[in-house]
């Protein structure tokens, strides 16, 4: 009996940390060459969805931030037909440990505008960080309470 292989996207999180009209980003080593990204992640086991987007943003830039809003959820398929689901969510920054060692890959932390981001699209690791950024500026804002986690 041939059984059909089992669908599994890849469920990420990302946070979009806005300071003095700047957004944080991380630059990081991809197959396709240094990337730029919003700090974000893949959920691990037993954590929230709010729990592992505050862990990779810690993980991948040093910052600590605080939740503020979900910004939405975002379904994309790679090119190489993997399938990605990623909640996205604001956050305020808290404090900065520049001795932190970033995560494998990571080749840096920074700030970059609107406009230096979109000058740079090439470079974005999937459509979905413009978007995150256009629909942030937008006013997309929804209450932290739409992440649920049932226990």
């Amino acid at each position: 009996m041939n059984e059909t292989p089992r669908f599994l996207p890849h469920v990420t999180v990302a946070t979009v940390v806005p300071r003095d009209g700047k957004f944080l980003f991380v630059e990081e080593e991809s197959a396709q060459g240094r990337v730029l990204n919003q700090p974000a992640g893949h959920l691990e086991a037993n954590e929230t969805l709010v729990e592992a987007a505050l862990r990779e943003t810690l993980e991948e830039t040093g910052w600590s931030v605080r939740a503020r809003s979900m910004i939405g959820v975002y379904q994309w398929v790679a090119p190489d037909g993997f399938t990605f689901v990623r909640v996205a969510f604001a956050a305020d920054p808290v404090s900065y440990d520049p001795e932190r060692k970033l995560d494998e890959g990571i080749v840096r932390a920074l700030w970059l505008s609107p406009t230096e981001l979109e000058a740079q699209a090439e470079r974005h690791r999937s459509p979905m960080v413009g978007a995150l950024i256009r629909d942030y500026l937008g006013g997309a804002r929804h209450p932290l309470s739409l992440a649920r986690f049932i226990a």
